[in-house]
């Protein structure tokens, strides 16, 4: 009796384990999926970047997640919803599809897809700011890490 207790609590703390780590694999993959290619940059890099003009800072969230926390200092709205995203990007880039230029989201889910797409699209030089405004796997986020931002009206960049 005292070997099949032993077994199933075994079979039990396999099974809790598998569990958690899929759903950590799983967690981690949406997070950033495993073909995207391009660069990450922590939010006080990606600050510092951005004010020194290395990169193009770009958040992609929404006007009404831009008007709740307010924009990073250095960072431009551009709502990843818009039809012409694209094209505005192009012509934020001055028509360089080479420029650096780092997407910043909530909590890096969006910024990691929509940095594939862009690179699908011809865009050599996308990097991700996986911990986003609010936070993530990744890190504490812009906000929590305490760095500046801008307020802003929900008006589009």
């Amino acid at each position: 009796m005292a070997i099949k207790v032993n077994r199933t609590r075994r079979w039990v703390l396999l099974g809790g384990v598998t569990a958690i780590a899929t759903g950590f694999a799983i967690r981690e993959y949406r997070l950033i999926p495993q073909d995207y290619s391009g660069g990450h940059l922590s939010v006080s890099d990606a600050h510092e970047q951005a004010l020194s003009g290395d990169i193009l800072l770009v958040d992609i969230r929404t006007p009404r997640e831009w008007t709740a926390t307010g924009i990073g200092e250095g960072a431009l709205p551009l709502d990843m919803r818009r039809d012409d995203f694209e094209q505005a990007l192009t012509e934020l880039t001055g028509g360089d599809r080479n420029a650096p230029v780092a997407l910043i989201c909530a909590r890096g889910v969006r910024s990691a897809r929509l940095s594939n797409r862009l690179s699908e699209a011809g865009f050599t030089n996308i990097l991700d700011v996986p911990e986003g405004m609010l936070g993530s796997a990744a890190g504490p986020g812009w906000v929590r890490a305490g760095l500046p931002v801008e307020r802003n009206t929900g008006e589009t960049g």
